[in-house]
């Protein structure tokens, strides 16, 4: 199968049991997520194309701490700490 070139997808490498190499055409993953605060990649959410993260669960789309998925972790306990002053 004849796939034409694209910047929207990277090529995989694939040796068959035959010898030969060939061609694969993946698609590319998407950048990882990052803070909306400071701009720290966050970690615990997957980086995956959208079909991926619609199957992946809940769990697994994010941390289930509060500001999961959008704030860092020291971020988070900053905006805790500076919500539980303001009190």
């Amino acid at each position: 199968m004849k796939v034409p070139k694209s910047k929207s997808k990277r090529k995989v490498f694939v040796k068959t049991p035959g010898g030969k190499t060939i061609v694969h055409y993946k698609p590319k993953k998407p950048k990882v997520a990052h803070c909306s605060n400071c701009g720290d990649s966050l970690k615990g959410v997957i980086r995956g194309t959208s079909a991926q993260i619609k199957n992946a669960t809940k769990t697994q789309k994010r941390p289930t701490r509060p500001y999961g998925g959008v704030l860092c972790s020291k971020c988070t306990r900053e905006t805790i700490k500076n919500k539980a002053r303001s009190q």
